[in-house]
């Protein structure tokens, strides 16, 4: 069969087309490929007792003493709203002050210039208190519909709320200086919950789940996660009672990581690069 030449043109051009579609199409689905939130591996290097009466909202280290609050929740009526420093014998709490269950849901507590914030869930109060004595000092109203967690950058007042929002206060006269939200490759990151600042970075709870994850406080962007779904599998088989895990506490001066979670039996030493 004869071919002419102008024939020959022809097909190079379409066929040039169709690679170059084939590319353009390839290319677009490259671009459309989610970057996975990096997962931080673990190891358990110690376990405490933890009070299976304590409806865990805050945790951290202050002066070398573990520090919790914990919230009243009707439907347990053990629980309490109080915070106060931990035994890690016994995990119980040496309360430094409690809340009038009938009127607030005891959330997040941070240590910062001498004083003590508490945050309340629904009524929009925070408490402060004198970081030595524990006696009340005054109170303070936030922006938010609700309180969640605390943490501090060692400036500002960090709380969540249960969306995705990090609240920055100003802590003389609890403005909000900024607000960071938090999101992943999917999206916005919903419930975020109980926070400590670790060297640089934010780590948080997210509600329901039994992950904690890594928050770029410049971007507000989850850089990694670590699936603690194992202890949480631990505690509840020790304790069925137990619900979802929260609570992080970071103790500076020995660099070692502790959390537990609502009604957990135990407390677990953790360690991880951060």
């Amino acid at each position: 069969m004869k071919i002419s030449f102008v024939t020959v043109i022809l097909i190079f051009i379409l066929v040039s087309c169709s690679n170059n579609d084939s590319s353009s199409e390839n290319g677009s689905k490259s671009d459309e490929k989610k970057v996975s939130t990096p997962v931080i591996n673990y190891a358990l290097t110690a376990s405490f007792s933890h009070d299976t009466t304590s409806y865990t909202e805050g945790f951290l280290f202050h002066n070398g003493q573990l520090f919790e609050s914990t919230g009243y929740d009707g439907a347990f009526a053990s629980t309490r709203s109080l915070f106060g420093t931990v035994d890690l014998k016994t995990g119980k709490i040496e309360v430094k002050a409690e809340l009038d269950k009938k009127k607030f849901f005891g959330e997040g507590i941070v240590f910062l210039n001498d004083k003590l914030y508490q945050l309340t869930y629904r009524t929009k109060i925070g408490f402060i208190y004198d970081a030595k004595t524990f006696k009340k000092l005054g109170e303070f109203s936030f922006p938010s519909d609700e309180g969640w967690g605390m943490t501090t950058d060692s400036v500002s007042l960090l709380m969540s709320d249960g969306k995705n929002t990090i609240t920055y206060l100003n802590p003389l006269d609890f403005k909000t200086v900024k607000t960071l939200s938090v999101t992943d490759e999917n999206g916005s990151v919903m419930e975020v919950n109980e926070l400590e600042y670790i060297k640089g970075f934010i780590y948080a709870n997210v509600y329901l789940t039994n992950y904690i994850i890594k928050i770029d406080p410049a971007t507000g962007h989850v850089i990694g996660k670590i699936n603690l779904q194992s202890l949480a599998d631990e505690a509840k088989i020790r304790y069925p009672g137990a619900m979802q895990m929260n609570g992080i506490a970071y103790d500076a001066a020995s660099d070692k990581i502790y959390i537990t979670g609502k009604l957990w039996p135990n407390i677990y030493e953790i360690s991880f690069p951060h």
